[in-house]
């Protein structure tokens, strides 16, 4: 590949990449170091561990991005009782109408592009490990058979700071399968006002698609 040819490519990226921003700007107000981190990730093959309390936007922020690269988007809340094979997936005994009984594999929400973990340091160690084995492999196992995730699949998982009660804090071998850890607070008051100004119209602003899954 030619510099010339090299350097197209480059500015290709350059601009399609700020095509997204811009119509992810549209729903989503300030927040750039973690548009930036998210994109970034999601095309590096990487995951986000985001950390801030609940109800700023999370989940908006991610779903806009998952619209913008026409990209299908699945939420699980993390909470104390939940299994890992409510997060993978399970094998279901179904019976034919001769009587004979079968093994079906039903998916979990993990099989989709773009998954927000919620709250994941509110689930079990065991619950965290399987999804966290996810991320890596990129596929799971229930019994005997491996079920591949399809590409590209990016996680990004929330946390609720370390001092609030009922967290089962990540170790440090598990933080290491994220490319980013960010931080998410409060809008500035700037912010707040555009907030408060969109979210009283009569039609709220939508993104449209900019990428799909081929491009990226």
């Amino acid at each position: 590949m030619t510099t010339t040819q090299i350097d197209n490519e480059v500015s290709e990226f350059t601009e399609r990449f700020q095509l997204v921003k811009e119509e992810i700007s549209k729903v989503i107000v300030g927040n750039d170091e973690i548009i930036d981190g998210t994109l970034i990730s999601l095309l590096s093959k990487g995951h986000v561990l985001l950390e801030g309390i609940p109800g700023i936007g999370k989940t908006k922020i991610v779903a806009t991005v998952a619209d913008v690269l026409h990209l299908t988007f699945s939420r699980i809340q993390f909470t104390p009782d939940l299994m890992p094979g409510d997060i993978v997936g399970s094998d279901v005994v179904h019976e034919s109408d001769t009587g004979e009984k079968h093994l079906d594999f039903q998916k979990g929400p993990i099989f989709t592009h773009i998954l927000l973990a919620d709250e994941i340091n509110r689930a079990t160690p065991k619950t965290q490990s399987a999804l966290l084995e996810a991320m890596q492999e990129r596929s799971v196992t229930v019994g005997t058979t491996t079920h591949q995730l399809q590409p590209p699949f990016f996680v990004l998982a929330t946390q609720n700071p370390l001092e609030m009660e009922g967290t089962y804090p990540l170790p440090e071998a598990q933080l290491d399968r994220f490319f980013y850890k960010l931080k998410i607070t409060y809008p500035e008051a700037h912010h707040m006002h555009e907030i408060m100004d969109r979210t009283t119209r009569r039609e709220e602003p939508e993104a449209g698609m900019v990428l799909d899954r081929d491009q990226i």
